[in-house]
């Protein structure tokens, strides 16, 4: 069974925040996620070939070419903030104190 202080914790790590209601119910739906391996990994699969690829395994290469369709500062039109050439894009990761 997943607890809630495992629930918290993978949050903490994936810079969630999570409301107490969200954390009961993650526990609740982890649980039945679990419990569900569980069975699947209970199934008599003896003689049973693996399947490791489910579509056509057959690849059409091309040539690896680029091809230029915009100029720099067309691409820069729906840029809302740039600098030096640069798009300028919100912090997604706090450092923490001891960086």
């Amino acid at each position: 069974m997943i607890s809630k202080e495992e629930i918290l914790h993978v949050a903490e790590l994936a810079n969630l925040k999570l409301k107490d209601d969200e954390v009961d119910s993650f526990v609740s739906q982890l649980g039945k996620i679990v419990n569900m391996e569980d069975k699947l990994a209970s199934v008599d699969t003896t003689g049973i070939e693996p399947t490791y690829n489910m579509g056509d395994t057959s690849t059409t290469f091309r040539e690896d070419k680029g091809i230029h369709t915009q100029t720099r500062e067309q691409m820069f039109e729906n840029v809302p903030e740039s600098e030096d050439n640069l798009i300028k894009v919100p912090t997604i990761v706090a450092k923490g104190e001891d960086e």
